[in-house]
């Protein structure tokens, strides 16, 4: 069975899953300048290549950047007491070069609008490269990613130009490039050691708890370990080396309904070292626990379309927020000219309930002692990570901004994300929401009960356990969102218990649902995961506490035809 994921997204499908953290490390100041053979060899082709490119063409280079992510990833995956992978440690090496031809005010990265929708002008093709210190393979795959960079860079720059004499003006007249302080940093190194053979039967062991579980027709436990070695050079300067190890624990079981719906359930640890992983007793119970929700689930009504008042536990409403608001607050989607900007032109503005903050915190590696996803010490343009107070009371205070500016906002706060290989953008990292207007749980419950008596409905909804979602945030499809809840229950007005349901889904618009936010409890908790975009996919949490909403609307989801299996299981042919 193929892992499970959860989703989570902007304008195109992301997922959102556990993700690499990096461990704790020192303050920047006392840190010596990486000095590794790597950063050598990439130094020296930097310098050779700028000082030679950067008149070599029409356009002139101005800015060069060298990215390398060297990445070591082990899973381990059992099933109804087997293994179903190997030992094998997987390794590789991908670059990304960040060249810019032209100038701060226009180079050769402006979004070209002749091009279809979610296309970069600078997009490059994922480079791998030697996995082996050797400095002469290094410099002879950057001279030879270079030069193709730079060729595409100089016939890019003329289309740009091309752009702004035929077509109208963009309202957003930004430069295209940011000035930053150059960074000196080297991380601290960590092991990456894991017991192979310890986990190998503590999956075996821990997998077969699903033999006692007939009815659930799949099921798998896995233990995957990465980590991510990044190397940063740029013609500014700036030198980084510092690494990010994850491990994650995670289990996923699925059934099928009498009715051919599919319907599953997922849960997962993340530890900074596989020391801090549960041990067989909590792995047990988590097993336990999830094999007995997912057969409740599985006998659970399908949900019909419903539109009223609902509570959004904690985790879901940080995916809400996430999906919701998260999104169109990336700085580069307030200039790009086929976004639909909801909130560009609402700073200093209203936008949601005066006892709602949101704000955006990558240098939190914990909150609640819980592991924080987003968590990082700088960011892919190697600026330093920042608090950004997006929402202040109710009023939109900031964006999250990379190094493209935007109008009202000249520099980077620390934003500039991508995944291994790929070009950064403004991207959400720990996103934390807070209220000044909180009761306990069980209050915020009565408060459910008594608004749907005022709407004149039968039920509200609790929505528990979330998959993700995904959003629509571009002005040619519908600007919407949709969130995939995965355990919600009715909470009836006249004391009947509640009823779990299955197959929902959260669907709507951004500016309406803010605004009907009604009161947030007293807890939190927090989604981590990761989230995929234009610049791929990045680890980020979201963390809130739950929260009553007016209206949302749901819908039913898609479900199969099949029936469930006609045989019982192996292990209970009886």
């Amino acid at each position: 069975m193929q892992k499970a994921k959860s989703v989570i997204l902007s304008s195109m499908i992301c997922i959102i899953f556990a993700q690499p953290v990096f461990p704790e490390i020192a303050k920047t100041s006392s840190t010596p300048a990486p000095n590794s053979l790597v950063m050598q060899a990439m130094q020296k082709e930097l310098n050779r290549s700028f000082s030679k490119l950067k008149n070599a063409g029409t356009a002139p280079v101005y800015y060069l950047a060298y990215r390398l992510y060297d990445k070591q990833s082990l899973i381990l995956s059992a099933s109804y007491g087997a293994l179903e992978t190997t030992a094998e440690t997987d390794r590789s090496r991908l670059l990304n070069i960040e060249l810019r031809a032209g100038s701060p005010e226009l180079d050769s990265t402006h979004r070209l609008r002749s091009r279809m929708p979610g296309y970069l002008a600078s997009w490059q093709e994922t480079s791998p490269m030697s996995i082996e210190d050797n400095e002469d393979a290094i410099r002879q795959s950057l001279w030879n990613k270079t030069d193709a960079v730079f060729k595409d860079a100089q016939k890019t720059y003329k289309e740009v130009l091309a752009n702004k004499d035929v077509l109208v003006s963009e309202e957003d007249q930004s430069q295209d490039f940011s000035k930053e302080k150059p960074q000196i940093y080297s991380g601290k190194k960590e092991q990456f050691n894991i017991d192979v053979r310890l986990w190998q039967d503590r999956l075996r062991n821990a997998s077969a708890i699903y033999k006692r579980h007939p009815r659930i027709t799949d099921s798998l436990v896995t233990l995957e370990a990465t980590k991510i070695h990044r190397y940063m050079v740029s013609s500014e300067g700036t030198k980084i080396e510092d690494e990010r190890i994850r491990y994650e624990l995670s289990t996923v079981a699925s059934a099928i309904a009498n009715d051919g719906m599919r319907i599953w359930l997922f849960d997962s640890v993340d530890a900074l070292s596989d020391k801090e992983l549960p041990d067989d007793n909590k792995l047990k119970d988590m097993i336990e626990k999830l094999a007995k929700s997912t057969e409740q689930l599985r006998d659970a009504h399908p949900a019909e379309p419903f539109a009223g008042p609902v509570i959004l536990r904690s985790k879901a409403a940080g995916v809400f927020f996430h999906e919701v608001f998260g999104h169109r607050a990336e700085g580069h989607r307030q200039k790009d000219e086929e976004e639909g900007r909801t909130f560009t032109k609402m700073i200093g503005k209203r936008i949601m309930p005066d006892f709602i903050s949101v704000s955006d915190d990558p240098t939190k590696q914990y909150r609640g002692g819980k592991v924080l996803n987003g968590f990082y010490h700088f960011d892919d343009e190697g600026v330093p990570a920042q608090k950004v107070v997006l929402v202040d009371h109710g009023i939109l205070k900031n964006f999250l901004m990379s190094r493209s500016p935007i109008k009202g906002f000249n520099t980077s706060n620390g934003h500039g994300r991508s995944s291994p290989g790929e070009d950064p953008v403004a991207r959400q990292g720990n996103l934390i929401i807070e209220s000044s207007k909180q009761v306990p749980y069980a209050q915020l419950r009565k408060m459910l009960i008594a608004e749907a008596k005022k709407q004149g409905k039968q039920y509200g909804l609790v929505f528990d356990e979330i998959a993700g979602g995904f959003t629509l945030t571009q002005d040619w499809m519908p600007q919407t969102f949709k969130l995939m809840p995965l355990r919600v229950y009715k909470v009836y007005t006249d004391g009947r218990p509640d009823e779990l349901l299955r197959g929902v889904s959260i669907i709507g618009t951004p500016l309406a649902c803010v605004e009907k936010i009604m009161c947030a409890a007293n807890d939190s908790d927090t989604f981590n995961g990761n989230c995929g975009a234009e610049s791929g996919s990045v680890p980020v949490s979201a963390s809130s506490p739950s929260l009553l909403i007016q209206t949302l609307e749901i819908e039913r989801q898609h479900k199969q035809q099949d029936k469930p299996p006609l045989l019982p299981p192996p292990a209970h042919k009886g």
